[in-house]
C-alpha cells in the first residue's frame, strides 16, 4: 500500500487558550482518584522540555521543505509553543499541592541530553515516534469521554484542547521524516523508524511508570497493591495503554502514515464544543 498524505485541506490551527489561571484544581483533580491525576499530572511534567525538544528537531529540518510543509511546520511551532506555556501553568498547580516534580524532570532533561551529540536526523526520528504516541493518546482521550469524566472542568479542557492539536498536526514530524529522507531506500528508512519506535516505546513507558509511582510516593501510596492499581488503570478501565495498541502498532506497516486515519471530524466536534461554551 502506498503511503497516504496529510490532506490537502487541512489546516493547522494554533489557538491560544488559557486555562486554570483563576483558581487551582484540587489535589486529585480527576475525580478524585490519585492513580487517574498521576497518569496525567507525570506526563505534563515532561511536555514543557520535550515540546521543545521537538520543536527544535523539526525546525533543523524546515530549511528547502516544500512551501506547504514549510507552513505546517511553522503552525506546528506554534501550538507546541502555547503548549508548553500552558503545561507551565499547569505544572506550576501539581507543584503548588506540594508534589515535587525535580525527579520527573531530571529525567526528561537525562533522554534529552542522550541526543546532543547524535545526528539531527536521529532527534527528528524521536520527534515522528513521539508525536505518533501523543497523536494516537490524543486520540482516545477525546473518542472516550470516560478517561476525563468527573474531572476539574478547566484541566480536563486544558487536556481536550491540547489532544485536539496534537491529532491536527500528527503528520508534521513524519512528512518533515519523509522530506528529510527522501533519498533513502525505502528498507533504510522503515528499519531505521521502526528501531527508534521500540526504542522510544520503551523510555516512554518506563518514564511514565516510574514518574506515576513517584507522585503516587508523594501521596504515601506505595507497594505492590499501588502497583497493580496503575496496570488496572493503564490496561483495564479506562484502558488507555491498552486501546491505543492497535494504532501503536500500525506505525510499522509499510504503508503508514498518520492520516491513514482521518480523524478531521473529531477535531471538528471537540472545536465546535469548545466554541458553543464561549458563547454561553
Amino acid at each position: 500500500m502506498a503511503n497516504a498524505k496529510t490532506p490537502a485541506d487541512l489546516t493547522i490551527t494554533p489557538r491560544d487558550l488559557r486555562f486554570g489561571r483563576a483558581r487551582r484544581p484540587d489535589r486529585w483533580w480527576l475525580n478524585g482518584d490519585p492513580i487517574a491525576t498521576a497518569f496525567y499530572n507525570a506526563l505534563s511534567v515532561t511536555f514543557p522540555k520535550g515540546e521543545a525538544f521537538f520543536i527544535d528537531s523539526v525546525r533543523k529540518f524546515r530549511d528547502g521543505t516544500p512551501p506547504r510543509l514549510a507552513a505546517e511546520i511553522q503552525a506546528f511551532i506554534k501550538q507546541e509553543v502555547i503548549h508548553t506555556r500552558e503545561h507551565v501553568a499547569f505544572n506550576r498547580h501539581v507543584t503548588d499541592q506540594g508534589y515535587d516534580t525535580s525527579r520527573l524532570e531530571r529525567r526528561v532533561d537525562d533522554e534529552i541530553a542522550l541526543t546532543r551529540d547524535r545526528p539531527a536526523i536521529g532527534s527528528l526520528a524521536a520527534t515522528m515516534c513521539l508525536e505518533h504516541f501523543t497523536a494516537i493518546l490524543a486520540h482516545e482521550l477525546v473518542a472516550d469521554p470516560r478517561h476525563l469524566a468527573g474531572g476539574d472542568g478547566e484541566a480536563a479542557d486544558l487536556w481536550r484542547w491540547h489532544a485536539i492539536e496534537e491529532i491536527e498536526h500528527k503528520g508534521v514530524a513524519y512528512d518533515t521524516w519523509l522530506h528529510a529522507t527522501r533519498d533513502w531506500p525505502r528498507f533504510r528508512r522503515w528499519w531505521i523508524k521502526t528501531l527508534v519506535m521500540l526504542t522510544v516505546t520503551r523510555k516512554f513507558l518506563v518514564g511514565r511508570w516510574i514518574g506515576m509511582l513517584d507522585l503516587l510516593a508523594q501521596d504515601g501510596l506505595t507497594g505492590w497493591r499501588v502497583k497493580a492499581r496503575v496496570l488496572a488503570y493503564a490496561f483495564g478501565r479506562p484502558g488507555m495503554a491498552r486501546k491505543v495498541m492497535g494504532a501503536w502498532t500500525s506505525f510499522f506497516l509499510l504503508g503508514f502514515h498518520p492520516w491513514n486515519h482521518d480523524d478531521r471530524a473529531l477535531i471538528g466536534r471537540v472545536d465546535s464544543e469548545f466554541a458553543m461554551a464561549r458563547v454561553a
